[in-house]
C-alpha cells in the first residue's frame, strides 16, 4: 500500500490552523490545509501492515489503504469513488470524526500514523472542486414510497441510498433546513455549513423530496404518515438532553448546550433565533461537561465575547498519553485538547456540582465539591465558582418520545430508545424502521451514516424481497 517505504521516509504531516487570535475573531474553518505534493506524500505513508485494523475501526469500514495509495499514485478520481462506495458523506467525517481509524493505525504504535482523516477530506473536497461528484440517479423507478423521517446524517444517508435504490424518498424535517445536528449542534467554524447545503442539492437532483419546517406528530399525524407510505424509517437523533436536577436549576442563566450552540448556528445563518436571545458576551461562563459539546460550547463563548470560560467534568482527568500495550488497536482513553480549549479555557476535573445559586432569579454562580472515583463529593474540597452563563453538555438520554415516537406506539428499549436491531432495522411495528442515535443513542456522526445506509438497504430488501444496495 503507497510506498514500501514511505512510513520511514516521510514524517507525519497534519494541516495547521489560523492563530487563535485570528480565528477566535470569526466563525469560519480555520485549518489551513496541506498542498498536494504534501498530501502524496502522506499517502505514501500508509504501510502494506497485512492485517488494516484502520477498517476495524471504522464504523463505515472506509478502505483507507486503498484510497492511500491511489492518492500516492495521482489517481484521485478512483480515490473518490473507493471513498464514496462504504460512505456517502466523507466531507463530513473528514472534518468532525474523531478518527478512531488513526488510533487503530500500526504506525499510531510510534505516535505517527497515516492522516486517514485528512486524506479523506482532501479527495472530497477536490471532487467537488474537479466536478467529478454529481448526482447519480436511478435508472429504474420501483414505484415504492419511503418517508425519512429526520435529515441528521442517518436520515440523509439513507434517503440518498433509497433514493438511488429507485424509490420515491421524501425526507422530513422539523427545522428549516436539513442537517440535524450537523447544522444546528455543530459550529460554523468546524463544519462550514454550505458543505451541507451542496450535498442536499445532489440529493434533490436524484430525487428526494425534502420536507422541511414539517414537525411529524404535529404537522402531520403519524397515523397519516404510516398510511400514506409503503414504509417509514425514523432517523430522528437522540434529543432529550442531560438534565442536572440539583437546587437552582430554575434559575435565569443555566440552559442546555444545545440551545446555545443552535442559537448561535441560526444567527450565522440569517434564521430567526425566535427566543430570547442567550449570549455569552462579557460573562463569566461556566460549561459542564468535558466532551466534544463541551468544547463547543467553550469556542462558542470565546467568539461571543466572554469574560471568562471553565469547564467542569465530574470524571477524572485521563492520562496525557495511553498505554498502548494495552488499549491498540482500540480507541483509547486519554487526555484530549481541542482547537477550541486552546483558544482559552480553565478546565477542571472531578468536579460535581451542588447547587446554583443566584439573586432575583437570576444566576450568580454554582457551589461545587471534588469528587472519588465513585463521583461521591470529598468532604473538605467545597468551593465557589462565579457565573452568569451555565451550559449544561452532559449529553442526551434518549430521543424525544412526545408526538411521534408515542405516537406511533412502537416498543422502547430499557434506555427509551427505539427498539430494533442491527439486521433488519424494524421495530414493533413492520412497517416503521428506525436507525442512527434514534436507535442506538447518543453517538458519532460515521455511526449515523453507517446505520442510515443499513437501514436503507433492509428498507429496500423488505419491500423488493432482495436489495443491491452495499451492507457496508
Amino acid at each position: 500500500m503507497g510506498k514500501p517505504t514511505g512510513f520511514k521516509e516521510f514524517d507525519r504531516k497534519t494541516p495547521s490552523y489560523q492563530p487563535a487570535a485570528e480565528r477566535v475573531r470569526h466563525y469560519h474553518e480555520f485549518t489551513l490545509p496541506l498542498e498536494a505534493d504534501e498530501l502524496t506524500r502522506q499517502g505514501a505513508r500508509c504501510m502494506d501492515c497485512g492485517v488494516p485494523f484502520c477498517h476495524q475501526a471504522c464504523p463505515v469500514s472506509n478502505m483507507m489503504p486503498d484510497w492511500n495509495d491511489l492518492v500516492y499514485r495521482g489517481r484521485w478520481q478512483e480515490a473518490l469513488a473507493v471513498l464514496h462506495s462504504t460512505n456517502n458523506f466523507p466531507e463530513f467525517t473528514g472534518r468532525i470524526c474523531p478518527a478512531p481509524c488513526e488510533a487503530a493505525c500500526t504506525l499510531n504504535l510510534t505516535d505517527q500514523p497515516v492522516t486517514i482523516k485528512n486524506i479523506e477530506l482532501s479527495i472530497v473536497e477536490r471532487g467537488w472542486a474537479e466536478g467529478w461528484i454529481v448526482p447519480e440517479i436511478a435508472q429504474h423507478r420501483t414505484g415504492k414510497k419511503v418517508a425519512v423521517v429526520g435529515a441528521g446524517p442517518a436520515g440523509l444517508a439513507a434517503a440518498q441510498q433509497l433514493a438511488r435504490a429507485g424509490h420515491d424518498v421524501v425526507l422530513f424535517e422539523k427545522n428549516a433546513k436539513v442537517g440535524g445536528l450537523l447544522r444546528y449542534g455543530i459550529p460554523d467554524f468546524k463544519l462550514d455549513k454550505g458543505v451541507i447545503d451542496r450535498r442536499a442539492a445532489q440529493m434533490q437532483a436524484e430525487g428526494v423530496e425534502i420536507r422541511a419546517n414539517t414537525l411529524v406528530g404535529r404537522d402531520i399525524s403519524a397515523e397519516d404518515l404510516v398510511a400514506g407510505f409503503d414504509a417509514v424509517l425514523l432517523t430522528g437523533g437522540s434529543e432529550q438532553p442531560r438534565d442536572l436536577p440539583v437546587p437552582g436549576r430554575e434559575l435565569n442563566g443555566v440552559h442546555f448546550a444545545m440551545e446555545f450552540l443552535a442559537q448561535q448556528n441560526r444567527r450565522n445563518g440569517g434564521e430567526p433565533v425566535g427566543v430570547a436571545d442567550i449570549l455569552a458576551k462579557g460573562k463569566k461562563v461556566v460549561v459542564i461537561g468535558g466532551g466534544d459539546t463541551g468544547a463547543d460550547c467553550v469556542g462558542t463563548s470565546n467568539r461571543q465575547g466572554a469574560a471568562s470560560v471553565t469547564q467542569i467534568e465530574i470524571m477524572a482527568r485521563p492520562p496525557e498519553k495511553e498505554d498502548k500495550l494495552v488499549t491498540w488497536p482500540n480507541w483509547p482513553y486519554k487526555l484530549r485538547t481541542s482547537s477550541s480549549h486552546d483558544e482559552g479555557c480553565d478546565r477542571r476535573w472531578s468536579v460535581g456540582t451542588v447547587r446554583f445559586t443566584g439573586e432575583n432569579g437570576r444566576l450568580t454562580g454554582l457551589d461545587c465539591t471534588e469528587v472519588d472515583a465513585k463521583f461521591q463529593p470529598i468532604p473538605g474540597t467545597e468551593f465557589h465558582l462565579e457565573a452568569d452563563l451555565v451550559l449544561l453538555a452532559m449529553g442526551f438520554v434518549h430521543p424525544v418520545h412526545a408526538g411521534l415516537i408515542d405516537g406511533l406506539g412502537i416498543a422502547k428499549d430499557k434506555r427509551g430508545n427505539v427498539q430494533a436491531d442491527t439486521e433488519g432495522y424494524q421495530t414493533s411495528n413492520p412497517k416503521v424502521f428506525a436507525a442512527g442515535d434514534m436507535r442506538r443513542g447518543q453517538s458519532l456522526v460515521v455511526w449515523a451514516i453507517r446505520e442510515g445506509r443499513q437501514a436503507a438497504r433492509a428498507v429496500d430488501g423488505w419491500l423488493m424481497g432482495s436489495s443491491a444496495l452495499p451492507r457496508v
